[in-house]
């Protein structure tokens, strides 16, 4: 299997290669040259299989030669030790057609951890191999840091720098990432909101002399061994639910893409996913663009209680766009001119109706958020976070038109107590081993939201 860029200027590239780069040279995004496909009858064979056998079957055709298929299995197992639930990513039913499926079971309490504790493990073999370090640097909007820290925390072989907007994510999700005390993590709280952090860690992979000095790697969902990992709870799901011989809607509350592009994977490979449906929150550029055609930043980020959701550029939509102009790398190219010098574009309308096809949206307010977590603790006793309550809202208008409808849940309620709280008057405890968090010593660095404050402050760190 060999990669390319979206954009044109980077290609033949091996999984290693893109697992290490993060982002392409050329400031696009990696994909595989082709898409796999399973028939029936092989997606049938693995019905009885554990969910690290259906892992590595699924993984292996991307990650070729890098992992045999019985080291592709052991290193998922080793990652599944670190999850709470002994069915990983478990499915719950909540009505005759709906079911959530649990995501949230890793040590940071969000789906990230699927992905992340995955990652970490195939880039230490890679570094290792190598007699590489690297230098890790990502952004977060909530959820990405802690699972990324905690995954990377024990490595010998890399240094890790995550961003977040300063007083922009939940006390909880901050103190997962602050109160981590390794002498190879750095927080950096930067004045300004997640794009303004996803903008620099940008800047920062596209200034080539910094980038090679410093060794950089990126495990932003931009990574494509990111989106890879996130593939197999979509398998492990539809198997479970009656796969190949049972089609599904998957609806997913998003902000930067990656989580539902690979669900687009997942079909690309044969699965009988009929719809995926973006579930936006007020922020909902994504909403926006599948339904009028013009994908546009708007004038400012609106602060919600879905705050990993809190985004206005969302990165891994390179990927889809790609695919729906037909891999044409300078159109592509084109449109992502276009959005950083005015801050928008319009889909090509063939692209549209392609999209249009597999895709449908909906967005939730702040008053649809806490009136699902108000009507879902009553009428199912399951106490939900604020963003699979978007979900959940814009997954009611789409039950009726698939046999089974999966709506994400992608973080522990327990990391947002006060919103659950005031919309069902439960307050979610955390588990055990995160309640320490709560006193514990927070280290962090407050830097303005510029680019030579932020670099200045790594190359300290990492050449001092």
């Amino acid at each position: 299997m060999q990669y390319l860029s979206t954009r044109g200027g980077d290609a033949g590239k091996s999984f290693e290669d893109v697992l290490l780069a993060g982002l392409a040279a050329d400031g696009g995004l990696f994909v595989p040259a082709e898409w796999p496909c399973f028939s029936k009858g092989e997606w049938r064979s693995l019905q009885n299989h554990s969910w690290a056998g259906v892992a590595a079957m699924v993984m292996k055709p991307f990650v070729g030669d890098f992992l045999t298929g019985q080291e592709l299995h052991a290193l998922v197992e080793d990652a599944q030790e670190t999850f709470s639930h002994a069915a990983t990513t478990p499915l719950k039913q909540l009505d005759d057609t709906l079911f959530l499926l649990e995501l949230f079971h890793g040590p940071t309490l969000a789906f990230k951890d699927v992905a992340m504790q995955i990652l970490a493990r195939m880039m230490d073999i890679a570094l290792m191999r190598r007699g590489e370090t690297v230098t890790i640097v990502g952004a977060t909007s909530g959820d990405t840091g802690s699972a990324a820290i905690e995954a990377f925390r024990h490595s010998s072989r890399v240094r890790i720098f995550i961003l977040h907007p300063h007083e922009r994510v939940s006390p909880i999700q901050r103190r997962q990432m602050t109160t981590v005390d390794a002498p190879n993590v750095f927080n950096l709280a930067i004045e300004g909101d997640f794009d303004d952090c996803q903008a620099l860690v940008k800047q920062m992979f596209n200034d080539a002399p910094f980038r090679n000095r410093m060794k950089l790697a990126g495990v932003n969902s931009i990574n494509w061994g990111r989106i890879l990992a996130q593939v197999i709870y979509y398998a492990t799901s539809a198997l479970a639910l009656g796969a190949p011989d049972r089609s599904l809607c998957y609806v997913v509350p998003t902000g930067n893409f990656g989580d539902i592009f690979a669900g687009y994977v997942a079909r690309q490979m044969g699965l009988p996913i009929d719809r995926l449906v973006v579930a936006t929150n007020l922020n909902d550029i994504l909403h926006r663009a599948l339904t009028t055609g013009r994908y546009e930043v708007a004038e400012k980020v609106l602060p919600t209680s879905s705050p990993s959701m809190d985004i206005q550029v969302s990165s891994n939509f390179e990927r889809l766009l790609f695919d729906a102009v037909e891999r044409d790398a300078a159109a592509l190219k084109g449109l992502m001119d276009q959005l950083a010098q005015s801050g928008g574009f319009t889909i090509p309308e063939t692209a549209q109706a392609w999209m249009r096809q597999l895709f449908a949206s909906g967005r939730a307010s702040e008053e649809d958020v806490r009136e699902t977590i108000r009507r879902v603790h009553e009428q199912t006793g399951e106490v939900v976070d604020p963003h699979t309550a978007v979900a959940l809202h814009v997954a009611q208008a789409h039950i009726g038109h698939a046999h089974t409808v999966v709506s994400l849940a992608t973080a522990h309620p327990a990391k947002f107590p006060d919103a659950v709280q005031a919309a069902c008057g439960v307050s979610p405890a955390l588990p055990p081993h995160m309640r320490h968090i709560m006193e514990a010593e927070e280290h962090f660095t407050v830097l303005p939201a510029e680019l030579e404050a932020v670099e200045g402050f790594i190359a300290s760190h990492v050449e001092g």
